[in-house]
């Protein structure tokens, strides 16, 4: 998307402003189908977690996509945008039995990675089948906050626990129809993840009813010019090799399932702000932009990097600048950052917004939200208003004191 284009969004909506390009997400989409294009049977499960805009995920639909969800909220999104029950997986964490039997009770597919609870679904509902989500182990994630398949998360139920699994399978008469794994986002080693599924094969020849093997996601885009990303070609040509291997030792073919988010939404996201002001310091010199960890809280809770350009001056000299936000505590979006020379009133554009950015934006310092525009077929369409003060308003209830 180039900078007059974005430049004429900020002007039409105003700021600050989430614009995604769904062109960008049909080719993320289409990369990882080209990759695995050797399997028979393979479904992409778009992370809605990661962006659920309820355009967004109309869209994934049109992609043919299936969608992962990790509360029952996501499954009525995904239901609401007209996806069927059964292209939807749903796999919580730390939730109520009652949440899974209302999640279940809509004919989605459920995934469990807890023994607890295990045991007492397949008590309660032998009849449905479910997915068993394991902990393999592996550190694969690129920040401790997104690295969940190693032996101190919280997510799955340990390899070393499968005859666990086994001993309540048994003893309810469950069916396990899928195997899972997540190890976590931004991975950069092709050979760490091939070994944790390596592992989840071992498992998955325990079973003799699998229909599916979800080997999660976390595919890694670059941040910045000359970053590292996973090479998902390479990725294609080394696991389609032993998935189909697989198949032929299990006697079936069976779906090969990844849960992509950040891989698919990432780049096609831009988050646009207007600099407030430009404030020299005896150290520093600040950009103070309309937005902070309010509506974009990655670089403060992973240290995550976006990167900022100046799309009102793009052929100014070069300064550096440390970007932050108008909220009420440190709120740094990047420091010491060499920019094109910055003045109240510019438009900056920070990149690499569609994942997990307005999923998280909340009304700290009850700041308004900010709106999001969808750009499909070269044209532009706002798909969440700006908030208001009423908005803020919506939900409390006045008592008399």
């Amino acid at each position: 998307m180039n900078r007059e284009h974005l430049l004429e969004l900020a002007e039409k909506y105003g700021s600050p402003l989430y614009v995604y390009d769904t062109a960008i997400i049909a080719r993320q989409y289409e990369r990882i189908m080209n990759a695995f294009a050797d399997v028979p049977h393979i479904q992409l499960n778009y992370a809605v977690k990661a962006l659920s805009n309820i355009n967004i995920l109309r869209f994934f639909k049109q992609l043919n996509s299936g969608l992962d969800t990790v509360s029952i909220q996501e499954v009525q999104l995904g239901l609401t945008a007209g996806f069927d029950p059964s292209q939807i997986i749903y796999t919580p964490n730390g939730v109520s039995l009652d949440e899974i039997e209302a999640v279940a009770a809509k004919g989605v597919q459920i995934n469990i990675d807890n023994l607890s609870i295990l045991e007492l679904f397949g008590q309660k509902h032998p009849d449905i089948p479910v997915c068993i989500r394991i902990n393999p182990h592996i550190m694969a994630g690129g920040n401790s906050k997104i690295s969940v398949g190693h032996i101190d998360s919280k997510f799955g139920i340990s390899i070393h626990q499968v005859p666990h699994i086994h001993r309540v399978v048994e003893n309810t008469g469950m069916n396990i129809n899928g195997i899972h794994m997540h190890t976590g986002s931004d991975i950069l080693d092709i050979d760490t993840f091939i070994r944790a599924t390596e592992i989840l094969f071992d498992v998955a020849h325990q079973f003799k009813n699998i229909n599916f093997i979800d080997f999660g996601s976390g595919f890694k885009v670059p941040y910045k010019e000359g970053d590292i990303c996973t090479d998902i070609e390479q990725l294609g040509v080394q696991l389609s090799e032993r998935f189909n291997t697989f198949c032929k030792k299990y006697g079936k073919d069976i779906a090969l399932m990844f849960e992509p988010g950040k891989f698919l939404v990432s780049e096609a996201g831009y988050f646009l702000s207007k600099v407030n002001v430009v404030k020299q310091t005896t150290s520093t010199v600040f950009a103070g932009v309309d937005s902070g960890f309010n509506h974009l809280i990655r670089p403060m809770m992973y240290n995550s990097y976006h990167h900022i350009s100046n799309l009102s001056n793009p052929e100014g000299r070069d300064r550096y600048y440390s970007v932050v936000g108008y909220i009420c505590e440190t709120d740094t979006f990047g420091s010491n950052r060499r920019i094109a020379e910055i003045s109240e009133g510019d438009v900056l554009c920070f990149k690499n917004a569609g994942a997990y950015c307005f999923s998280m934006a909340s009304n700290y310092n009850s700041r308004y939200r900010p709106a999001e525009v969808m750009i499909h077929d070269t044209k532009d369409f706002l798909i969440r208003r700006r908030e208001t003060f009423e908005d803020l308003l919506q939900h409390q209830d006045l008592v008399d004191l």
